[in-house]
């Protein structure tokens, strides 16, 4: 069982609650959106599920349901106890703290995790890469957010969407947008459209090249976005570096791929500095 459009505006009613605008709180009234999402997770008995921003459980209910163990977490301290209510019966442990902020060796531990969650779309991004960088535990994510952040997220090379984002993801791990979600279905109802993405983490990563110089060439190359890459990368690329790494210096930065931006920090980081 989970949640109802008239379950969610009652639970505020009573506890006398209101979804917070700075905690970017759109709670999910529809129980077929929330078990789509659960079906699109592939997750069930014997599987270990993380929701961060569970709200008031409707997707936590819709996790528990699969036969999976779930862990919600949760920031807003009003909003914990009424969480607690609605989904502990069901299994569902629940944890406050602030997802940017937690302790995720201690929570997750050893096991092999599955994230799950309708993130709010001041954290989506940041809470992602950070998860990708220090979570290895969590094999896989399926992550509702902002339509503009989800084709960012799984932009290709060439895409006009990518970004310095894209080719992150990438590095640790495929991405694809698997559907959308209809405003309707929240309370408040968003001024924004909403999707899904799936991200499955990679082995090892992609490119081996030394992780942080990639990312700061990455930023650096598309904190310039509109310029030429000989001109972005003025001073930290030698020009040479674009004929030893078969990168056009008239690229712009979302056309190159994953592979074309280790070979450019590969020579960057070789090619001695003048001092």
């Amino acid at each position: 069982m989970t949640l109802t459009r008239g379950e969610v505006l009652d639970l505020l009613e009573r506890h006398q609650l209101r979804p917070s605008r700075a905690l970017g709180q759109n709670f999910v009234t529809d129980p077929n959106t929330v078990r789509r999402i659960a079906r699109l997770a592939e997750v069930g008995a014997g599987d270990r599920v993380i929701e961060v921003g569970a709200g008031l459980g409707s997707l936590t209910l819709a996790l528990a349901e699969t036969g999976a163990s779930v862990t919600a977490v949760e920031a807003d301290k009003y909003l914990v106890p009424v969480l607690r209510t609605v989904v502990e019966g069901a299994g569902v442990d629940v944890v406050e703290g602030d997802a940017l902020r937690l302790d995720w060796a201690a929570l997750l531990g050893n096991d092999r995790w599955v994230l799950v969650a309708n993130l709010p779309y001041n954290i989506a991004t940041p809470l992602i890469v950070e998860l990708l960088e220090r979570a290895p535990g969590i094999e896989r994510m399926l992550v509702m957010v902002q339509r503009e952040v989800a084709e960012r997220l799984a932009a290709p090379a060439g895409a006009g969407a990518r970004g310095g984002v894209s080719v992150k993801v990438e590095y640790w791990a495929s991405a694809a947008v698997v559907g959308r979600v209809p405003a309707s279905v929240f309370v408040p109802r968003p001024n924004v459209e909403s999707a899904l993405v799936r991200l499955d983490r990679h082995a090892s990563p992609l490119a081996d090249v030394e992780r942080a110089a990639l990312f700061a060439l990455v930023d650096k190359g598309f904190g310039q976005r509109r310029k030429m890459l000989r001109r972005s990368l003025s001073g930290v690329v030698d020009p040479d570096c674009f004929d030893d790494a078969e990168v056009a210096p008239s690229a712009r930065p979302e056309e190159l791929t994953l592979d074309a931006w280790a070979r450019l920090t590969r020579c960057a980081s070789s090619t001695p500095r003048p001092s």
